[in-house]
C-alpha cells in the first residue's frame, strides 16, 4: 500500500549537530498530502509510531525512532503567492532559504528570521524557532493557518476563525498534534536593511541595553567568555540600494567556519587555551556596514558543529542575567570559547512559545562538538531557571514534566488536545512521552 511513497530501509539517520542517531525502519518521502494521509493511515492500522523530520536542526531527540521516520523535503514549495493580501501558502517541507529566495524575486519577505535558514518551515514553527527584534514575535507568530493530517488520517485546517480551539496549541508542538503539510503565513514587502556589526566594551555596553533594543528593528550581541568585548549587530530599514554582498558571504563563510573550526581543533585538542582563543576571537570583529535584502542578511552560514541550550527570560531579568552568567564563568573558568548569542522576542500567546505572554531575551550557550559541555551548560542552566527560564524546544535542556507545567500554563490545555487529536499516541517517541506523559516526571535525556 506504501509503494507509491519513495521509502528507504535499514538507513541509520543522525541530525545536523550529530548529539544522536536513530535507526529508523523506515524513512518515507511523501511527495503530496493524499500520501501523508496514505502512511498515516498506514501506521494506525500497523500500530507503528512516525516522527516528522526537517532539517534535523534541532539538538534534542525530538525525531528520534525506531519506527517511521518521515521527511517532507519531496513536500515543498509555495503554493500560492496572494499580494493583495500579503500571505503566501507554503508546503510543510519547504526550506526557509528557499521561501527567502522565491519570495524575494517577487519582491516580499517574511518579516523576520533566525541566523540560520536552512530548516523547513513546518520544523521552524513546531518548534518555535526565533529570531530578533522587541517588536517582532517568534516564526509561528508568522502563521495565519496551519493544514495537517491529524493520527486519524483526517485533513484538519486551523486558524483564528476554523477550529479555533486547536490553533494556539497547534503553533508550537514539536509535531505531536499531527504533520503539517502546509502552512499560510503572512508576508511584507521586502524591506532593504543596513546591517551593521561592531565591537564595544562591556562597561560601556551594558548601560545601553534597552536603547540598543528598543531603538533598532533588529538587534542582536554575542558576549564573549573572558573577554570585555561585546559585538554588536544591528539591522534597520534604509532607502539605500542594496549591495552585492558576495564577499561579505564568503567573509562569514571563511571567517566565522572555517578559521573558527581551526580555532575550535585547537582549543579541543589543547583546552588550556579556550580562553584565549575566546579573546582572540573578540579582537578579531572588525567593523562591517552592508546593505541588501532582508533575507540575504538574516541568516549565516553554521558548518561548526556545536552542542547549545538557549533559554528564554523575561526581558526584564536580562541585564542580571548577564551580569551573573560573566561572573560565573570568571568564576569556574569552563573551557569554552564560543561567545553567548543573545536575542530579543516580542510576548505572543502560543501556548507553549517561551515567549508565552511575555517579552523575552533569549540567552543561547554553546560548546564546541567533542569538548565536555556538562557542567558549563549545568551552571548555565541554573542560572536560567533562576529567572523563570523556559527552553527552547529544539536545543538541549533537563526539564521534566513538573518544570514545565510551572513555567506553561496552557500545558495542561495543551496535553488535553494532544490527546484528542492522537489518542494512540501515534506521533510520540519515548523522548516526548518522558516530557509529557502523566505519570513521568523524570528528565528529558539531552
Amino acid at each position: 500500500m506504501l509503494s507509491v511513497i519513495k521509502t528507504i530501509q535499514g538507513k541509520r539517520w543522525s541530525n545536523w549537530a550529530q548529539t544522536f542517531e536513530s535507526s529508523p525502519e523506515k524513512i518515507l518521502y511523501p511527495s503530496s498530502i493524499d500520501e501523508v494521509v496514505l502512511l498515516v493511515k498506514e501506521a494506525s492500522k500497523q500500530k507503528k509510531k512516525i516522527r516528522v523530520v526537517g532539517a534535523g536542526h534541532s539538538f534534542t531527540r525530538l525525531v528520534k525512532t525506531d519506527d517511521w521516520l518521515v521527511s517532507l523535503d519531496l513536500l515543498s514549495g509555495i503554493e500560492q503567492l496572494d499580494k493583495a493580501a500579503s500571505t503566501v501558502v507554503v508546503l510543510g517541507g519547504t526550506r526557509l532559504f528557499q521561501l527567502g529566495e522565491e519570495l524575494g524575486k517577487a519582491g516580499y519577505a517574511q518579516e523576520n528570521l533566525g541566523d540560520i535558514n536552512v530548516q523547513s518551515i513546518a520544523g521552524a514553527v513546531s518548534t518555535g524557532t526565533h529570531g530578533t527584534g522587541i517588536a517582532f514575535g517568534n516564526i509561528s507568530t508568522q502563521v495565519l493557518e496551519l493544514t495537517i493530517v491529524t493520527a486519524s488520517g483526517e485533513i484538519l485546517t486551523v486558524s483564528e476563525v476554523e477550529n479555533t480551539r486547536f490553533f494556539k496549541a497547534c503553533l508550537v508542538s514539536f509535531g505531536t498534534l499531527g504533520i503539517i503539510v502546509k502552512v499560510k503565513l503572512i508576508i511584507i514587502q521586502c524591506p532593504v536593511y543596513e546591517y551593521r556589526s561592531d565591537k564595544i566594551e562591556y562597561p560601556h555596553f551594558e548601560p545601553q541595553l534597552e536603547r540598543y533594543i528598543n531603538e533598532n528593528r533588529h538587534f542582536e550581541f554575542y558576549l564573549f567568555p573572558y573577554s570585555d568585548l561585546v559585538q554588536v549587530k544591528t539591522m534597520n530599514k534604509t532607502e539605500r540600494k542594496p549591495q552585492r554582498i558576495f564577499f561579505h558571504h564568503l567573509n562569514s563563510l571563511i571567517l566565522e567556519n572555517y578559521l573558527f573550526f581551526v580555532l575550535s581543533e585547537l582549543s579541543r585538542w589543547i583546552p588550556g587555551t579556550a580562553s584565549l582563543i575566546s579573546r582572540l576571537s573578540a579582537k578579531g570583529i572588525s567593523k562591517t556596514v552592508v546593505t541588501a535584502k532582508s533575507h540575504e542578511l538574516f541568516a549565516t552560514p553554521r558548518l561548526v558543529k556545536f552542542r547549545e541550550i538557549e533559554y528564554s527570560i523575561p526581558l526584564q531579568y536580562f541585564r542580571k542575567a548577564l551580569q551573573e552568567i560573566r561572573t560565573q564563568i570568571e568564576e569556574k573558568k569552563y573551557r569554552v570559547h564560543f561567545p553567548i548569542e543573545c536575542r530579543t522576542v516580542q510576548a505572543d500567546d502560543i501556548w507553549l512559545s517561551p515567549s508565552y505572554q511575555r517579552d523575552s531575551a533569549y540567552i543561547a550557550f554553546h560548546m564546541y562538538k567533542g569538548m565536555p559541555y556538562e557542567a558549563y551548560f549545568r551552571d548555565m542552566e541554573a542560572i536560567m531557571q533562576k529567572y523563570e527560564g523556559r527552553p527552547h524546544w529544539g536545543k538541549m535542556h533537563t526539564l521534566g514534566k513538573r518544570d514545565l507545567l510551572s513555567r506553561y500554563p496552557r500545558l495542561p490545555d495543551f496535553l488535553a488536545i494532544r490527546k484528542e487529536l492522537d489518542p494512540e499516541e501515534i506521533f510520540l517517541n519515548d523522548y516526548l512521552k518522558n516530557m509529557m506523559d502523566e505519570e513521568t516526571f523524570q528528565a528529558p535525556e539531552n
